[in-house]
């Protein structure tokens, strides 16, 4: 009798590579923008990471636990998804709100689903947007090395007013934990494609489509273009978030579809929406749209042709 294959959940790659190696490497991967996160804004911002990990850990933990499913947490989806919120939350917020949204992204919006591979969003995005919607005062209110409160670059741009490119790279400017330092999140974006946990396909084409339209439907101008490209969250959430094996395409071509997409939905967010981001809500608008992206882009099973 042969033997029976052990299926897990997805995300599916490639043989001897496991969810929980591909988690621990985009673990390590968020590292550089995490440590700068803690560097940059201090004890807070390390309080807000430690308590929406243990929140969202704990989460999967309790409700597994309950439901009588396995307990999943040595997979470290939980973690890496509570690493993603607290890079997406201010240093300054009361800790009762990572709480909340780790509840929300692990038990709302991943396990409701059916766990791991079978949520049809990003959870952690889910929760940031939640919790935007909620508590908009507190999730956009920034402060800049305990100062008086600041206005990012996106929303100075947004204003007309001028922005530090420099300081944008480094990460000395006012924002969330994780998005100020553009340097810090390059490396860890090296990583993952130096890993192949990810490929260049839909970070390229977000980043590229969404330069195009800045410059076209804003400013005919280069240094404009890299400060929206160096602002806000586009390079933590086009390596980082839109990447998520469970939420994108898995054909070439619809990775690239699904890159445009992203870029052309940020681009209408931070140019004629009302708030000066927008990478959040045009992730998990593209997330609900996968399936259709797939429905498009996925060939055709062999002797369909033409029927």
């Amino acid at each position: 009798m042969s033997k029976l294959l052990n299926v897990s959940s997805s995300p599916h790659v490639r043989d001897q590579v496991t969810t929980s190696n591909i988690m621990l490497d985009v673990a390590i991967a968020m590292i550089p923008a995490t440590a700068y996160g803690v560097y940059q804004f201090g004890i807070k911002a390390a309080l807000v990471i430690l308590v929406t990990v243990l929140s969202c850990v704990l989460s999967e933990y309790v409700y597994e636990t309950l439901m009588g499913k396995p307990v999943t947490i040595s997979d470290g989806s939980a973690l890496v998804t509570g690493l993603i919120l607290a890079l997406n939350m201010p240093p300054t917020i009361p800790l009762w709100m990572p709480v909340l949204g780790g509840i929300f992204a692990i038990i709302v919006v991943k396990q409701l689903y059916g766990g791991l591979g079978q949520n049809f969003m990003n959870p952690a995005l889910a929760a940031r947007c939640f919790l935007l919607i909620a508590f908009a005062g507190k999730m956009t209110t920034f402060t800049y090395n305990d100062a008086v409160v600041s206005p990012t670059p996106l929303a100075a741009l947004k204003a007309g007013q001028a922005v530090d490119i420099p300081a944008m790279f480094i990460g000395k400017i006012p924002g969330t934990i994780g998005e100020v330092s553009v340097i810090a999140l390059l490396i860890g974006a090296a990583y993952l494609l130096i890993k192949k946990v990810i490929t260049i396909r839909i970070p390229a084409a977000y980043l590229i489509t969404f330069a195009v339209f800045v410059f076209v439907f804003g400013q005919h101008d280069l240094m404009y273009v890299l400060a929206h490209l160096c602002g806000g969250g586009i390079i933590f959430g086009a390596f980082f978030m839109a990447t998520d094996y469970v939420t994108s395409p898995i054909t070439p071509k619809g990775q690239i579809l699904f890159g445009i997409l992203l870029g052309v939905l940020t681009g209408l967010f931070r140019l004629f929406g009302g708030s000066a981001e927008g990478v959040s809500y045009a992730i998990i608008i593209s997330n609900i749209l996968v399936p259709l992206i797939e429905k498009i882009t996925l060939p055709k099973a062999f002797g369909k042709e033409g029927k």
